[in-house]
Formats: structure tokens, C-alpha cells, sequence
């Protein structure tokens, strides 16, 4: 599962041809968005992206600073030291203390306020280039730690770690985190809430000198047992293990039946066992709970039309059936 997770320290955005934000909010939020260049202790260079949320405070993802023996942070072309951070290493989110950065900062979202199909727009840095902006919908919001980590199509890489994902008004909802390997909508961000509960607890006392980062791995790094069960359900769809991905999402369901996720991975499973009624009934399940699921919404429709066919299938089969006459000897 590790190898299956890839962290962002290098960078890359895809440019989008359409626009979730106006111009204008693009342009405004450009200057909150901000190059991390990170020399680190055992020699070598990072590069990631940090999200202004103060006039003198930057947010990124711990894996950005980890190693750490120093932090600029860059804005407008000039170069500006970190002179300290406050870290929570678990959710992998670090906040940068940067004296003298009047940065513009952003209106702080709740992940909570999101919902399945809705879009939102992805800014962060490539390396050696300006920042570049990708455009895509929200596909889960996974219930952990108190919030909701956000899984979204907004293609993302190295580089792009610690940028901000952001509402159609331009409020940061997310932080861009990680991904994981194989299909397009394997893309997750910490959530607005995290952040806010970082700049609440952030007294001077909390502050730490610029230094590797020892103890705790962020939750998506951790070993298999120890990730959260969205992050387990993942590695099990992307290796097509049904019959184990139908054990977690039943035991899931069980012990959060107010959860529509893992009724939606349910379906999923039973319908790659071709239990198609199961299926039909777990996916309900789902919109029942949240009926603006839009995935859950496509895939009961496409079971539907599959059923259909099925039965057309069946009635056609019917009308050509015949029994031979017997012969007369």
C-alpha cells in the first residue's frame, strides 16, 4: 500500500480549459497561493505549494518540510525565511510562521459544506513554472478524524502538495495532500476544517524552530491495518479484491449506518460479483442517506440498464424457442 500511495514533492498541474472560478477570483486567489522551497538536512531539495490563511501564515503538508534544515517561502518573486512552524503530522498539514509576507489571505470553507458532483478548482505550483490551476468534481467525502478528507477528480502531482482546492466562491475547502496509483479520480485533500483547527490552537508557544520533523507518519503513509478504512477499500477496488471488499464495507456499514460510503462500495462489490439485486439495494442504501451522490446516482442508473437488457435478452430468447415436430417414420 505504500508504494501505492505516491507523496507530492515534486511538482505538476494540469492546466484547465474550463473555469469553476471567474477570472477575476483566479487572479485574486494567485496571489495567496505561494512557491515552498525546502533544502533539506540530508542534502537534496523539496518543492511543494502553501496556501496563505493569514498575512504572516502559510499552510502546507508536513511531507512537504518534513526534513527540513530551512523554508523560504516565495511570493512575488522574493524569497522570505520561515521562522517557525506548528505541525500536525498525523493529518500532515504544518503552518508556516513567515515575519514580514503580507500575503492576501484566503476565506477559510468547510469540507462538510461540499457535495458529490460538485466542482471545485485546484491551484498549486510546477516546478521551475508559475502556478498552473486544474479544474474537477468532488467524488467522495470520506467521514475521518472528525471531518471529511476530500477525494476529487482535480489531477494533481509533485510540486502541487500544499496548494488549495477551492469552492466555485473561492473559499479554500481543501488542501491538496496525495494520490494514489491507477484511475483519474484517485486525488485527496485535507479538509478546511483541519486547517482552521490548526490556526486556532496556534499560540507562539506551539510554534517550533525550523527543524526535521521526527514521530508521528501522516494517516495515508501509515501501514494498511493503521490507514483509515476509505484508504483500505481503495487498495482493495484498485486490485479487484470483491469478495474482501465486500467484508469492509459491510463491517463498515455496520458499525456507521449513517455513512452512505461504504453502502456505495457495497454496490460496487456486488456488482462485480454479478449480484445484481444486492447490489441494487446497497446503492438505494446510499442515495437514501445522501441522494445527491452523484457516482452511487450513475451507477444504480447504469445497473438498471444493465437489468434491462438482461430481460430483453431473456424475452428474445423466448419468442425463437421451439420444439422440433418428431418426425414419421
Amino acid at each position: 500500500m505504500t508504494k501505492y500511495l505516491i507523496a507530492l514533492l515534486l511538482p505538476c498541474l494540469a492546466a484547465a480549459p474550463a473555469w469553476a472560478l471567474d477570472r477575476a477570483e483566479y487572479v485574486r486567489l494567485g496571489t495567496s497561493v505561494l512557491r515552498i522551497e525546502v533544502p533539506r538536512a540530508a542534502g537534496g531539495y523539496a518543492l511543494g505549494s502553501g496556501v496563505a490563511v493569514d498575512s504572516d501564515k502559510v499552510v502546507t503538508n508536513c511531507h512537504v518540510t518534513r526534513d527540513a534544515s530551512e523554508i523560504r517561502v516565495v511570493r512575488g518573486g522574493v524569497r522570505r525565511p520561515v521562522a517557525a512552524q506548528a505541525s500536525d503530522l498525523e493529518r500532515d498539514l504544518c503552518l508556516l510562521l513567515v515575519p514580514g509576507l503580507q500575503a492576501p489571505a484566503v476565506s477559510i470553507g468547510r469540507a462538510a459544506d461540499l457535495a458529490v458532483g460538485q466542482t471545485v478548482t485546484a491551484l498549486g505550483f510546477t516546478g521551475g513554472m508559475g502556478m498552473q490551476s486544474s479544474q474537477g468534481e468532488v467524488v467522495e467525502l470520506h467521514r475521518h478524524d472528525g471531518s471529511r478528507v476530500i477525494q476529487s477528480t482535480n489531477w494533481f502531482s509533485s510540486g502541487a502538495s500544499g496548494g488549495g482546492l477551492f469552492d466555485d466562491q473561492g473559499r479554500l475547502v481543501g488542501v491538496l495532500t496525495f494520490r494514489l496509483r491507477g484511475g483519474e479520480v484517485h486525488y485527496f485533500s485535507a479538509p478546511a476544517e483541519w486547517v482552521q483547527q490548526l490556526l486556532d490552537g496556534s499560540e507562539p508557544a506551539r510554534f517550533a524552530k525550523v527543524m526535521p520533523l521526527g514521530g508521528a507518519v501522516p494517516y495515508w503513509q501509515a501501514a494498511v491495518a493503521a490507514q483509515p478504512r476509505f484508504l483500505q477499500a481503495s487498495s482493495l477496488q484498485h486490485d479487484a479484491r470483491w469478495n474482501e471488499l465486500e467484508a469492509v464495507a459491510r463491517a463498515w456499514a455496520r458499525s456507521d449506518p449513517d455513512d452512505p460510503e461504504p453502502w456505495h462500495l457495497l454496490g460496487a462489490a456486488l456488482e462485480q460479483l454479478d449480484r445484481l439485486p444486492e447490489a441494487r439495494h446497497a446503492l438505494e442504501c446510499c442515495l437514501g442517506l445522501a441522494p445527491e451522490h452523484a457516482a452511487a446516482r450513475a451507477q444504480l442508473a447504469g445497473l438498471m440498464q444493465r437489468r434491462q437488457r438482461a430481460e430483453a435478452s431473456m424475452a428474445g430468447d423466448m419468442t425463437t424457442c421451439q420444439i422440433d415436430t418428431p418426425r414419421t417414420p
